[in-house]
């Protein structure tokens, strides 16, 4: 799977966006159904009825019903929530029937309270990242209260086919579950493996959510591992077919994974600081997966915070409530004005130091916020930061384009 489509936008947006040229179901097997969707949403039909695997999104519910519609097989009985986003969930008012029964993992309410809680918060930090690539983001999220949710293993029959719920809270909800068909050879992961998968986790978000932890999700991705699965359904994308394909990439996944922690944790006891970590541990080629979502340098910091917190020694004035940035205006006189740290921003981006180049303007805007001499540098610096990152990594990507949007307004006024 390439790093970018023919548009040349990053494909976690591409998959996000699938469904919108979508006209009908897309047959998996011939009693499993896909929606596409932001996440997307699978139908499984039985001999009594039919089970759903998400819903899909808000602005997306009269569209998969549709899709739906043609397929069903009777009642519904089922609706497995593989995690509390809104991307799996916010369809269910639209599907749910007399008699449904709501199955997702220990946790979901808590999740879902905690979005509430932090609404305006997230909703600011995500809308940065997503605003241009995700519709209906502005419409009320309902609220959907579980009939169960799932502590381990739950099993249940549905018209001869046998399911199994696991609860796997090591993917990017805590609260995550997968649902497994003993019988088939088939489970359905959501985002346990992230939303395109042989790809790091992003174990915390740049666009605000709880840690996650590495551990867990080597352990969930073990116990999915353990499966033996002959079809591995994600969240996005095409189903992974063959016994022996599921394996190998749950294989590579965990030896890469294990591979950055492993290698955070010996940095951490040598002494070695976070940054020069982030900087210092590369995957070898033979553990090579993609960042579409989460980064390695990310993953260390993220394996870093969970052990030891927020507070590093060698920055000890991160205890008071000051922040560095109090000073920029200092720097910036002592420097002799914001034009003297845009021409050595410029010589650093020259350099190819192009992050130093960032923290300069940073630095420099503090004290002239209008600055034309440094908005012109600081927008070659995130050019630049865009081209380097290849254009694979969503968040990354639609921070800087969002970043760029705003530099370039500010030399246009």
């Amino acid at each position: 799977m390439s790093e970018q489509n023919k548009e040349d936008k990053p494909l976690l947006a591409s998959l996000v966006q699938a469904g919108e040229q979508q006209t009908e179901a897309v047959a998996i097997t011939d009693y499993i159904h896909m929606a596409k969707d932001i996440s997307n949403a699978y139908l499984v039909n039985t001999a009594d009825g039919d089970v759903l695997v998400n819903t899909g999104f808000m602005g997306s519910t009269e569209r998969n019903r549709a899709l739906f519609a043609p397929v069903r097989s009777g009642p519904l009985r089922k609706i497995v929530l593989t995690q509390a986003h809104a991307d799996h969930y916010g369809g269910v008012p639209a599907f749910v029937e007399d008699g449904t029964q709501i199955v997702a993992g220990e946790g979901f309410t808590a999740t879902f309270d905690y979005f509430q809680m932090l609404d305006d918060y997230l909703r600011r930090r995500s809308g940065v990242l997503w605003s241009g690539t995700v519709s209906g983001r502005n419409l009320e999220v309902p609220r959907v209260v579980p009939d169960l949710e799932v502590a381990g293993r739950q099993a249940f029959e549905v018209g001869g086919r046998h399911f199994e719920v696991i609860h796997t809270p090591g993917g990017e909800s805590l609260d995550s579950v997968v649902l497994w068909l003993p019988d088939d050879g088939v489970v359905f992961t959501g985002n346990l493996f992230g939303p395109v998968f042989l790809s790091m986790p992003n174990l915390s978000t740049v666009r605000g959510d709880k840690l996650r932890s590495a551990q867990r999700y080597l352990r969930s991705l073990e116990a999915v591992r353990d499966l033996g699965a002959q079809t591995l359904v994600t969240g996005h994308g095409e189903p992974i077919v063959g016994a022996d394909n599921v394996r190998a990439g749950l294989d590579k996944m965990h030896a890469a994974v294990s591979w950055v922690h492993d290698e955070t944790v010996k940095g951490m006891n040598a002494g070695k600081t976070v940054s020069a970590l982030m900087q210092e541990i590369q995957l070898p080629e033979d553990l090579k997966i993609g960042e579409f979502h989460g980064k390695v340098s990310w993953a260390v910091r993220s394996v870093w915070e969970e052990y030891t917190g927020w507070f590093k020694l060698e920055t000890p004035a991160e205890m008071y409530p000051v922040p560095r940035d109090s000073v920029d205006v200092d720097l910036v006189e002592l420097a002799g004005g914001p034009g003297a740290l845009a021409s050595r921003a410029q010589q650093k981006l020259e350099a190819g130091e192009v992050v130093q180049a960032l923290h300069l303007t940073d630095i420099a805007l503090a004290a002239a916020p209008g600055s034309a001499a440094v908005l012109a540098v600081r927008a070659q610096v995130l050019q630049s930061l865009l081209q380097q990152s290849g254009g694979s990594n969503l968040s990354e990507v639609m921070w800087l384009k969002t970043e760029l949007g705003k530099t370039e307004a500010g030399l246009a006024g």
